[in-house]
């Protein structure tokens, strides 16, 4: 495996697991246009990549992710003196940033967010496209966007309130408060709360490297299942995995599974 490197992110391996860190910890890890670019081309690699079966979403230094860097703001409208112009060229960008970030949610392998401190504005919209979201006791959440005049347009006010409950989604987004990492577990935001980031690193990555020894084609089913009926019916869903057994059911991984079930040992599965 020769695997890529990244200005702004940090790339390790474990066994299986993979830990994605973002690594601007002098910037509290804000996203530069460069780091969206990179969160694409990063998670796509990993969807390529046999040898990953989950990954963990990290931030380096005393902070998760301070949002969008600020010095994006003077090149989102282009350099046109025409209102139209202008105005398109922003459409392209976001949904360019859309795409940046939706290729987190596309990776077809389980994506766990460890998250400590500050996650704010596009850190929210970073961490709405994970599996799952794991948080310190110290953690916060905000949808900044809002005390900046700006409706927040890459994806956590889409994704959020499938997540929580949309009274909840609607105050966070309408007030900019501070969720605590208590209320984001309390409201089913976060799956559990640690005390401190060794430990949230620690558990994490266990559950992660529990996920990894599962098979590699039923974990990708499952997350391909769960997104589809996230948007569509019970009834198209129920037809959707019908379809994907009927062509995607490992006989090999079936009978791994049901004799290591049996035998009481750990299933081995190819990748």
């Amino acid at each position: 495996m020769e695997a890529p490197s990244f200005e702004t992110l940090d790339l390790q391996f474990d066994q299986q697991v993979a830990t994605v860190s973002l690594n601007r910890p002098d910037k509290a890890n804000c996203m530069s246009a460069t780091m969206w670019t990179e969160l694409q081309a990063c998670f796509e690699w990993l969807d390529e990549e046999p040898s990953v079966r989950a990954v963990i979403l990290a931030g380096h230094g005393n902070h998760f992710c301070a949002g969008l860097d600020l010095a994006m703001f003077g090149d989102l409208r282009g350099s046109s003196s025409e209102p139209s112009r202008r105005a398109e060229h922003l459409r392209r960008t976001i949904l360019k940033m859309q795409d940046n970030l939706s290729a987190i949610e596309k990776c077809r392998k389980p994506v766990l967010a460890a998250i400590h401190k500050t996650c704010i504005g596009g850190g929210v919209d970073l961490v709405c496209c994970a599996d799952m979201r794991y948080a310190t006791e110290d953690a916060y959440f905000s949808i900044r966007e809002i005390d900046i005049g700006m409706t927040a347009d890459v994806g956590t006010l889409q994704r959020l309130p499938k997540l929580i409950p949309d009274g909840v989604a609607r105050e966070l987004a309408y007030t900019g408060r501070n969720m605590d990492a208590e209320e984001a577990r309390e409201v089913g935001f976060v799956n559990r709360v640690y005390e401190d980031s060794d430990t949230l690193m620690r558990e994490v990555m266990a559950i992660a490297q529990s996920i990894a020894r599962k098979s590699p084609l039923a974990m990708r089913g499952s997350k391909e299942m769960l997104l589809y009926s996230r948007d569509h019916s019970v009834q198209e869903s129920l037809n959707y995995v019908a379809t994907w057994n009927a062509g995607m059911l490992s006989a090999a991984d079936l009978q791994a599974g049901l004799q290591a079930q049996l035998q009481k040992q750990q299933a081995s599965y190819e990748d």
